[in-house]
């Protein structure tokens, strides 16, 4: 375990901005909070390793990375933070490495199995599937709005007019995670077993059918999770990036508790 001196953690993006984009408000305030007591590891995804997805992907592929990267840092246990895909990727890293995990957090993760969908859950992955036909600009237009609750204008993160080189590797990227949840067994019984404290932020402003559900399924799956609602934040305004010291604050607390093993967590704070 990692002392109180510091704490070793990786975060991992979602499928539109770079690990360092995605994290640097967060680690900057991390850094300002505990100073020399964090060491904070932004690591992009797998999935954009090369000019396109690795060949056979899946978040199996995404958590090898996770592992190699650990032991080139030389840690044998961390935090793991996954926002979106990263989420997900987390996820599916807790579920097959829990022995290396010392705390989850996650930041609306894209994806939390295919058990115990409702219709309205069902529906929404069925109008993401449809996503496959449309072109790149229409493609990743219609994945926004998809993210945010009905009424809710959003935009891509990057912003409007040039978009970066590395923004045209995103939907074959998003087109990637979509296929690989469609078929990924992610062994609930093990995230039922991670006996590690599970933190949850979702913004009010996110697709309900969506985040809010996965909230929900994983509220009743891990034994210490606690959820934090954010006013006025969606998945494309996350608080990460407009609220890093709060969340930096949670994030904190959250180590705290790794560190001393108490009674089970409150399911939610305001």
């Amino acid at each position: 375990m990692t002392t109180t001196t510091e704490q070793h953690v990786i975060l991992l993006p979602g499928s539109v901005l770079p690990a360092a984009l995605a994290y640097g408000a967060l680690i900057g305030a991390l850094w300002a909070r505990l100073g020399d007591g964090v060491h904070a590891v932004a690591k992009d995804l797998e999935v954009y390793s090369g000019p396109t997805p690795p060949t056979g992907y899946s978040l199996d592929t995404e958590v090898a990375g996770v592992v190699r990267a650990a032991r080139g840092l030389g840690w044998e246990t961390f935090h793991l933070v996954g926002y979106s895909g990263g989420g997900a990727s987390a996820l599916a890293f807790a579920a097959k490495h829990p022995e290396m995990l010392e705390s989850l957090a996650l930041l609306e993760p894209a994806w939390a199995g295919n058990w115990g969908w409702s219709p309205a859950h069902h529906d929404l992955w069925a109008r993401y599937q449809k996503l496959e036909a449309l072109p790149q600009e229409e493609f990743m237009a219609e994945f926004v709005r998809l993210g945010v609750r009905p009424g809710v204008t959003a935009g891509l993160p990057t912003g409007g007019g040039e978009q970066p080189p590395w923004m045209a590797l995103r939907p074959a990227g998003i087109r990637a995670f979509m296929a690989t949840f469609a078929t990924y067994d992610l062994d609930r019984d093990a995230l039922a077993r991670f006996d590690r404290p599970v933190y949850f932020a979702l913004g009010a402003l996110s697709n309900p059918d969506e985040y809010d559900e996965i909230a929900d399924r994983l509220s009743g799956v891990f034994p210490r999770f606690r959820l934090e609602v954010f006013p006025g934040r969606h998945h494309f305004d996350p608080p990460h990036r407009v609220e890093p010291d709060r969340i930096a604050a949670s994030l904190a607390q959250l180590w705290a508790e790794a560190q001393t093993p108490a009674a089970l967590l409150p399911r939610r704070f305001e």
